[in-house]
């Protein structure tokens, strides 16, 4: 594990733990743009379509693409109907050591940090992200923020949070318009016995890993870390189920085609209808005529 304060700037509250370098490697597999840190940078429009997407159908397109380690579920979200979607900034959070904890403080303080270490990760923070804190699922003493650093956090994001910890304040948080946290619990107490012992770095939330820039899809049932270079593959096909199922309910309630048709691999003569149908109601596609070549050459549909 990487310690807080790796290549740390003066005063630059921005460097993270993990070297650009590094974190670059684990994500070679996008080929996109990235911040100064070094998190792959997805576009505004993915996060923005992918609010419209189904979990389970994502989770499938990534499952078929041999990314089984993705999911979590357990969670009690803040509010189950406002999902969470952005790109990841990753801390872990460890049981307090004392040596270790000064350490940390002296070498972050001398490096421009202030207060203690559960804010630093908040001090990285940009419009669209979604912090994301293993805190080893401690809940009493394990309240990684409450309403003050709640409000901090939307102001700079706009979003939420997912941590595999507690958080305080229940009702005070509740009161932050637009704001959502997929958490283990809620409890009163204050955050003790815990140091931050990485940022933006590989972490381990429930049976999931997720790295920084990876998509945060977080519903009711749970919480899907997509990788980054898998975001346009995934929201692309999930937006052709949506389009299938929506034209399969249609000709269901009108008796074109029953249940059993539907629900199986299509004949000819549906796939054509459905094609018909995608001609008819342009305003429900986003998809590019390219990609919908590309998914329907690319799947048994």
């Amino acid at each position: 594990m990487v310690c807080v304060g790796w290549q740390m700037a003066p005063h630059n509250v921005g460097a993270q733990t993990l070297p650009k370098v590094e974190l670059t490697f684990l994500t070679s597999s996008w080929t996109g743009d990235r911040f100064e840190d070094g998190r792959p940078k997805i576009a505004d429009d993915w996060i923005n379509r992918a609010r419209a997407i189904g979990l389970d159908d994502a989770w499938t397109i990534l499952k078929n693409k041999g990314y089984n380690n993705q999911f979590v579920g357990g969670w009690k979200p803040l509010h189950t109907d406002k999902p969470i979607v952005g790109r990841a900034v990753t801390a872990t959070f460890m049981p307090s050591r004392p040596d270790v904890d000064q350490h940390i403080l002296t070498r972050g303080h001398a490096n421009g940090r202030q207060g203690n270490s559960n804010t630093w990760p908040i001090e990285v923070l940009s419009i669209g992200d979604v912090y994301v804190a293993d805190g080893f699922g401690k809940i009493a003493g394990g309240t990684l923020i409450g309403q003050t650093l709640g409000n901090a956090i939307y102001n700079k994001t706009g979003n939420g949070v997912v941590f595999d910890a507690s958080v305080r304040d229940l009702e005070g948080l509740m009161e932050i318009k637009g704001f959502n946290a997929f958490v283990r619990d809620y409890h009163p107490s204050y955050l003790e016995e815990s140091t931050l012992m990485g940022l933006n770095g590989p972490a381990r939330i429930g049976e999931a890993i997720v790295l920084p820039g990876d998509m945060v899809l977080a519903q009711r049932e749970g919480v899907l870390f997509i990788p980054a270079h898998l975001v346009e593959h995934v929201v692309t096909r999930a937006e052709f189920i949506l389009l299938r199922d929506k034209f399969g309910f249609e000709m269901i309630k009108k008796g074109t085609y029953n249940s059993g048709q539907i629900d199986n691999q299509w004949s000819a003569e549906i796939k054509s209808s459905f094609l018909k149908w995608l001609q008819e109601n342009p305003t429900d596609v986003k998809l590019t005529e390219k990609q919908l070549d590309e998914i329907m050459q690319d799947r048994t549909w």
